[in-house]
């Protein structure tokens, strides 16, 4: 017990060092990647929270959205083909456990869950002018594809994103699955306030994500290999 409040301390000063010197950290970040292009996709706010901090408009549609493991999975193994499609607004989720308070989409068998979005307009016009953006970018190598347990990802979603054939992935999660040997996985010891299997939110886990790794540092390394 004393040492998880010491550490819950320890990792509660060092967010809010990095917070109140943002403009120093994110300053020499902004350095770090200046000449490097680059597209997130995630499965929930993490990939807004980067742009945000490096101070670049949102080049990916992934933004303040969120799936659920299964269907985000689904997307990423025909990637391509899902990104072409138009949205299809709809009012019920087949997931059951989450009461839905904000528009509802789909890309044929996948679900959007546009979280942070006040209406379906907002939601299609940024989608769609985002997704433009993101396409100009053709490359794969320069994509960088993160998952987390936030949205109930299982241990079957964490194999299957370690073995898609992308370049560049990065994933969280409470639970270390020493037995799948992920590549670039993180346990994370911190989690979400309600429920304790899930790495917090999108938000949180990124001010989180530089206490396990250099985040910027890692970036750079993969975009000049």
């Amino acid at each position: 017990m004393r040492n998880n409040i010491l550490r819950k301390s320890l990792v509660f000063g060092r967010r809010k060092f990095r917070v109140l010197l943002k403009k120093h950290y994110s300053k020499k970040d902004i350095e770090l990647l200046k000449d490097k292009n680059f597209v997130i996709v995630s499965d929930n706010c993490w990939a807004g929270s980067v742009y945000q901090w490096l101070e670049r408009p949102y080049n990916t549609p992934f933004v303040s959205i969120g799936f659920y493991g299964d269907c985000y999975i689904k997307l990423l193994s025909n990637f391509d083909y899902y990104m072409k499609l138009p949205l299809n607004f709809i009012e019920e989720s087949k997931y059951k456990n989450r009461e839905i308070t904000y528009p509802l989409a789909k890309l044929d068998d996948v679900e959007l869950h546009f979280t942070h979005y006040n209406s379906v307009e907002e939601a299609k016009t940024k989608w769609e002018r985002r997704t433009a953006r993101m396409l100009e970018e053709t490359n794969k190598d320069n994509y960088i594809f993160k998952m987390c347990d936030a949205w109930y990802a299982s241990e079957q979603n964490f194999k299957d994103f370690n073995d898609l054939p992308f370049k560049n992935k990065l994933s969280f999660s409470t639970k270390e699955y020493k037995q799948l040997n992920l590549n670039n996985h993180y346990q994370i010891l911190e989690r979400d306030k309600k429920d304790k299997n899930k790495v917090p939110n999108g938000v949180k886990l990124f001010k989180l994500t530089f206490i396990y790794l250099n985040l910027f540092k890692w970036k750079k390394n993969i975009l000049d290999t």
